[in-house]
């Protein structure tokens, strides 16, 4: 089996930790590291979360880095507590970890691992994107040496789903709107995993349930962090979570189960719709050339529910 390599960059968050949770047990996954941001709560706690996930999951060999604590422009935002938790893990304590962080920053990681691994390491970064634009500056040649970066992150209007910051903006983006259009405009290729994909996604609390019953220690940590989750989703779902961050990560491992659409994609840095994603479809022609010679890359605009739910349960069989 060709395994894909991936460095993993996260700000966990509930929906981090069911993404870790793939990317440690899923065979066609190679985990190469993990970098941390700030985001769903501060980079304390996200990097202590990493540490402590990777210790959950039995992923010790993986070196974690830690990275940006604020955005690279904007001033730095309010916490999601009210999401993910005071401690973002829906209040589910884990031991204190004991293995040591990489004492290299986040960026420098990045770029060092991108070059080790030249032409095969795929990114796949599911927070504000300040890490990624940070290795950009520091390395002007890192696109040349990534196969691919996968991010979840952008809401382009499909489907009806807008923004979950503003009626336009994303969350990750929003919080680092400067940084995602760098990596947008990036020489690189990268393929956005917006919520007009992972809106679709939705695991309800019956699957929920039967994870937690019947799919093992994992299948149970993954049903005690999701219950916080599931009450703040409950206005949009009736019951059950959307599945932000675990569809990037199954879109990274196999993309035939989504449909994408080509073209280029700039952000919107300030301003009222500060954080929107806008796409310049293939074959558009405007008088404003604001997206003319930049890269085409790739929106997800539908996704096979049923395959991407199945992959992921499969992973925990009890």
């Amino acid at each position: 089996m060709n395994r894909t390599r991936i460095l993993f960059d996260t700000d966990p968050g509930i929906d981090d930790a069911m993404a870790l949770a793939m990317l440690a047990l899923d065979p066609r996954a190679e985990l190469v590291g993990i970098t941390t941001v700030f985001g769903n709560v501060p980079i304390e706690l996200t990097t202590r979360n990493a540490l402590a996930l990777r210790e959950r999951f039995g992923i010790d060999h993986v070196p974690v880095a830690r990275g940006a604590a604020r955005p690279l422009v904007k001033p730095a935002g309010d916490f999601a507590d009210f999401v993910h938790g005071a401690n973002g893990l829906g209040n589910v304590e884990l031991p204190e970890p004991s293995g040591a962080l990489d004492p290299r920053p986040a960026a420098q990681f990045i770029v060092e691992m991108a070059r080790r691994h030249s032409g095969e390491l795929v990114l796949v970064p599911v927070g504000p994107l300040t890490n990624l634009a940070l290795a950009l500056q520091l390395d002007p040649e890192l696109p040349r040496h990534v196969r691919e970066v996968v991010l979840m992150g952008g809401a382009f209007g499909t489907h009806g789903h807008g923004g979950n910051m503003s009626p336009v903006a994303e969350a990750n983006i929003f919080n680092d709107p400067h940084a995602a259009d760098l990596v947008a405009t990036a020489p690189w290729p990268v393929t956005f995993v917006g919520l007009d994909v992972t809106h679709e996604v939705v695991m309800t609390t019956g699957y929920l349930d039967e994870l937690g019953t019947r799919g093992g220690p994992h299948g149970t940590f993954v049903r005690d962090i999701t219950r916080f989750y599931e009450a703040f989703y409950e206005f949009r779902t009736g019951g059950g979570i959307c599945c932000h961050d675990a569809t990037a990560v199954a879109c990274a491992l196999d993309v035939s189960a989504f449909t994408r659409r080509p073209g280029a994609v700039r952000v919107v840095t300030e301003g009222l719709a500060a954080g929107q994603t806008i796409q310049s479809v293939r074959g558009s022609r405007f008088p404003a050339t604001d997206w003319d010679g930049r890269p085409e890359q790739q929106v997800c605009t539908g996704v096979d529910v049923t395959r991407v739910l199945a992959d992921f349960r499969r992973l925990f069989p009890g």
